[in-house]
């Protein structure tokens, strides 16, 4: 007859199991948490380029043409948009209209890569905005 008083605690086995489980689940969470933290800080790029974006779409109204070539001086002065406090924009131009940025300070898939925001006319005259450049379409903001 077996004493049940003596049967406490947990098998090697049963420790094992849960290792197992543990670590399958820290496999899949922890590079979907590295991409969701990139994502986050890739808002402050796009923010900016949406900025960006209305004051091109103001001066195309206010032109009929959109701006030839602006660095980030130009884009303060002529458009009034500030992006001096910027810490994850290392370079932004505007030529013919086609928003670029150079991205920085962001994570190791991200960094140096550009993202593009080109505009297109409809027929109303409204100003379209499509996203593109040399990052991973993953990271790249919904259409």
């Amino acid at each position: 007859m077996v004493n049940e008083e003596n049967h406490r605690g947990y098998t090697l086995i049963e420790l094992l199991m849960v290792i197992a489980i543990i670590s399958i689940l820290a496999a899949i969470a922890i590079p979907m948490y590295r991409a969701q933290t990139v994502r986050a800080k890739l808002a402050e790029v796009t923010n900016a380029m949406g900025h960006i974006a209305s004051a091109v779409g103001t001066y195309y109204e206010d032109m009929n043409d959109f701006p030839s070539s602006l660095d980030v001086p130009a884009i303060q002065s002529s458009l009034g948009v500030g992006l001096s406090a910027l810490s994850k924009v290392e370079t932004a131009a505007v030529t013919n209209g086609v928003i670029t940025v150079t991205i920085t300070n962001v994570g190791s898939p991200v960094n140096g890569s550009t993202i593009t925001l080109s505009p297109s006319t409809g027929s109303d005259g409204s100003v379209l905005w499509t996203w593109s450049g040399s990052i991973e379409n993953a990271y790249l903001p919904k259409k």
